[in-house]
């Protein structure tokens, strides 16, 4: 009695030809890579993922409801104690250099205290508290200099009243402008350029304004400053980015 082997299945596929009419398990869902995902809490900075720029904030909200709380006059001896004008610059410049930061001109309303939270939260989760924290000093400082050293030149040649040593500048604002220069070099080409661009534009509207060109002039300064960390700052990302 002849036997008949069992029909192997997919034996009437034709030979050669792999895989035919096979049936593969259905791959599963894409998910959007970790960069890609929306998380929009990130925006904001936290004890834990950006100490530096949660501790500045805080720090900076308690500044300004004492301004916006204390006595006129007590308010104007705080802001005249902390400015980096060419007089305190020649007393004590480490000490003002340091205070005048601890205010923002205009107070929680101020745009820049807007800017400040969104541009150093998103520079400190790419390079390290520490780092943002030396970007944000390099323009607040260097800007200062930049634009109160002239003042002092002027005066001792003649050019300006001595009053002008004593000019009132306080404020986050040359930090910020440079953490905004910098933060753009870490941004894909499609955000980096429309946010210097329209920061570009808005320093310059405030320059023509020509209502406090030194300032104005100081931030455009500190802007530059932030671009040209950009080589230091995209190797701090690279050893900060797992």
């Amino acid at each position: 009695m002849e036997r008949i082997a069992p029909k192997t299945v997919g034996a009437d596929l034709l030979d050669g030809v792999p895989r035919q009419r096979s049936v593969l398990p259905a791959p599963p869902p894409a998910r959007l890579p970790e960069a890609a995902r929306v998380r929009p809490w990130l925006l904001l900075p936290t004890p834990t993922g950006t100490p530096f720029t949660f501790g500045y904030a805080a720090l900076l909200a308690v500044t300004s409801l004492i301004a916006a709380q204390a006595p006129p006059s007590l308010v104007y001896a705080l802001y005249q104690g902390s400015s980096t004008d060419v007089a305190h610059l020649m007393r004590s410049p480490a000490v003002v250099l340091l205070t005048s930061a601890l205010w923002i001109a205009g107070g929680l309303v101020s745009p820049y205290a807007l800017a400040f939270v969104l541009v150093l939260t998103a520079l400190e989760r790419r390079i390290g508290g520490a780092r943002a924290a030396c970007v944000f000093l390099a323009g607040h400082v260097l800007a200062t200099l930049a634009t109160e050293v002239p003042v002092g030149l002027a005066v001792l040649a003649g050019q300006l009243p001595g009053t002008s040593l004593h000019r009132l500048d306080y404020g986050i604002s040359f930090g910020v402008a440079a953490s905004t220069g910098a933060l753009a070099g870490l941004l894909r080409p499609w955000l980096r350029w429309p946010l210097l661009a329209g920061t570009a534009y808005l320093l310059l509207t405030d320059l023509l304004a020509y209502t406090d060109p030194m300032t104005n002039w100081g931030h455009l300064i500190a802007l530059a400053i932030g671009v040209s960390t950009w080589p230091v700052i995209r190797r701090w990302a690279a050893v900060e980015t797992p």
